[in-house]
């Protein structure tokens, strides 16, 4: 089958190589544009450029497509069959949609309606959800509405991290669109019920809130490493919590329990097992003690 494939980050990557891999001739690859990155800023390409390079095929990079007529008119030429499209970072106008034969197939990573939108997987495990999964669907105007075609699920369980879920669900995604191109499922509306939304996240997201339960900002260590992390500050220190437990304790939130680093929350308190001070290593909470004096009664920041 003839095809286009859109998509930028590492998620997108399996699922590129897998239909390259089952024979289908990938007209084009559409991605990000290089970003500057690192010290010296220079412009990096998506990690979807660098395995369609790798590939030998044809990699585009418009910085927009929305009333890009030129760029409009040769993605039409593709004549492609199909579009696929994982994670790709910019909205496909109508026309675009309709333009490959077959429409465009989206592989989301979540089981839609629950959690349509930028981070499906980070909002999974900070809700505590017991499984999430991967939705191909067929694609439509609306964010995440179109009919369904295929979906496969994965548990999340109570040590479940973001890495982890993230590379499982790049397999199963992968797996699933090559059973949709070759069996052609009908397509199901989603419900109208169980609607939720994943936001993009910002670096502001990762911010502890020590009022909040210590079950959910235990998730919130599992759900946004390694970004944007989940950090508290001392002082002029930030701290990123890398690894915690819950445990019984009381008082006011963020309030230093014990010299093993329970943290008062909301409820409960917040063991921290590794930390990362800003431009250091990860250490256990031992390691760090030795090294910096966080007394009991010290009071993290919010």
């Amino acid at each position: 089958m003839r095809l286009v494939f859109m998509g930028s980050p590492d998620f997108a990557v399996p699922a590129l190589q897998a239909l390259v891999g089952a024979g289908h001739d990938v007209a084009a690859v559409y991605c990000q544009p290089p970003r500057p990155a690192g010290r010296g800023q220079t412009l990096q390409p998506c990690p979807v450029q660098r395995a369609g390079e790798s590939l030998g095929l044809q990699v585009r990079h418009p910085a927009k497509l929305r009333g890009d007529a030129e760029a409009l008119a040769a993605f039409q030429a593709l004549g492609a069959d199909a579009g696929v499209v994982a994670a790709y970072g910019l909205i496909l106008p109508r026309e675009w949609l309709a333009a490959p034969a077959r429409g465009c197939l989206n592989i989301h990573a979540s089981l839609l309606p629950r959690w349509r939108g930028a981070a499906p997987i980070h909002a999974a495990i900070l809700a505590g959800d017991s499984e999430t999964g991967v939705t191909i669907m067929q694609m439509d105007a609306g964010l995440d509405t179109g009919p369904m075609l295929l979906r496969g699920a994965l548990p999340i369980g109570p040590k479940t991290r973001l890495a982890d879920m993230h590379d499982a669900l790049a397999a199963l995604g992968a797996a699933l669109v090559l059973r949709a191109l070759a069996e052609n499922p009908p397509a199901t509306p989603q419900p109208a019920e169980g609607v939720t939304y994943a936001s993009r996240l910002t670096r502001a997201d990762g911010r502890i809130d020590w009022s909040l339960p210590a079950e959910r900002i235990e998730r919130q260590t599992r759900a946004y490493d390694p970004w944007p992390g989940a950090f508290s500050t001392i002082g002029t220190e930030v701290l990123k919590v890398l690894e915690a437990e819950v445990v019984s304790g009381a008082g006011e939130p963020g309030l230093v329990l014990d010299d093993a680093l329970a943290i008062a929350c909301g409820e409960n308190a917040l063991r921290i097992i590794r930390l990362q001070r800003a431009g250091r290593g990860p250490v256990t909470a031992a390691e760090f003690l030795r090294g910096f004096a966080l007394p009991v009664g010290s009071r993290l920041g919010g």
